[in-house]
């Protein structure tokens, strides 16, 4: 087995005391030791493939360099490609991203708090489950860092970035309107989540301040337990009622494409027989034949500023807590036009 380089081996290549070699190492430009001789000690460093002893760094430094990384299903695109952001943005700060997905459950993100804290992570980032607010008061009371990303709960003060999701179903609702379309409905989740229900209130002021009236059929919310067979019950109630719908909102990517694998079922055409925006971009939205309308959400800005945020907080917990509400972008496309 191949030894390990230790900074001994890097002080007698270059010629120096172990002490310098970890100034260099450990200080970066604090080192104070002169450009010169800190160069040739990086150098040395590389050249013999050192790995620093993370323990060791972790035992001097009081942190283990390690983000936990919560979101409700790191299968959705949504969350996906904000984990991968996280993780990108956590690497250029020495940090290592543990993932955890609570399926929108309360227990199972309790459960993934309390592993995660067991591996001592240093901080985390929530996509918080309905219900999960004694775990937020939690971290809070034991002085653990965190950002709460996509929701936040505005009864408890806490980092948090998210989106003006009233503003955005509102845009999308008011698009549907402009685009000749009268009868709208909404299938969001039911929950009671504040992002989601600033989305249905979008949605419902934009109809009334269209004049339009909203029949109790054309909102519905889902259960995310029973998502394939109450999306099929809500399209029937919309579709193949007296009060039959000429657009529908989906409030997340997830409920959208089981709402359009539904839709090709009943054989209506989109646009032709009914328009669709969705929130959220998907993967599988780019194979569909009708270009859909969306709401986009800045991925890379949930991810950029939950990092720098929370390791913020991980260096200096007495900073004010900060709450970044980001600007969604309404992409046309041809799903929501008529006629």
């Amino acid at each position: 087995m191949k030894k390990k380089v230790s900074l001994k081996d890097i002080a007698k290549k270059v010629g120096v005391s172990t002490a310098t070699v970890s100034y260099v190492l450990s200080k970066g430009e604090e080192s104070r030791v002169s450009l010169k001789v800190a160069e040739k000690v990086k150098k040395a460093a590389r050249e013999l493939n050192y790995r620093p002893n993370q323990i060791a760094k972790s035992l001097k430094s009081g942190k283990t360099f390690t983000i936990g990384l919560i979101v409700a299903d790191i299968s959705n695109p949504f969350f996906a490609h904000i984990a991968r952001i996280v993780e990108d943005e956590a690497k250029k700060l020495d940090y290592t991203v543990l993932f955890g997905s609570c399926d929108e459950k309360a227990d199972k993100s309790w459960d993934l708090v309390q592993f995660l804290s067991n591996r001592q992570v240093d901080g985390f980032i929530i996509a918080a489950a309905e219900g999960s607010e004694k775990q937020i008061e939690y971290l809070k009371t034991n002085n653990i860092p965190f950002v709460l990303i996509d929701r936040y709960f505005p009864e408890i003060e806490s980092n948090y970035v998210v989106i003006n999701n009233y503003k955005a179903a509102y845009k999308a609702t008011r698009r549907l309107i402009q685009t000749g379309n009268s009868r709208i409905g909404i299938i969001a989740y039911a929950s009671s989540l504040h992002h989601m229900r600033e989305r249905i209130r979008g949605y419902k002021n934009a109809m009334e301040d269209g004049n339009l009236e909203i029949k109790e059929d054309w909102v519905n919310e889902i259960r995310f337990s029973n998502i394939k067979q109450e999306v099929k019950l809500a399209i029937d109630n919309m579709l193949l009622s007296k009060n039959k719908v000429d657009a529908i909102l989906f409030a997340t990517n997830t409920l959208a494409v089981y709402g359009l694998k539904y839709i090709d079922e009943l054989n209506y055409k989109i646009p032709e027989d009914i328009a669709i925006i969705s929130f959220d971009e998907g993967e599988a939205f780019d194979f569909y034949y009708c270009p859909l309308t969306y709401v986009k959400q800045p991925l890379k800005g949930f991810g950029e500023n939950a990092v720098k945020i929370l390791t913020d907080q991980i260096s200096d917990p007495a900073l004010k807590k900060e709450q970044v509400c980001l600007e969604a972008e309404l992409i046309i496309r041809k799903s929501c036009k008529r006629g």
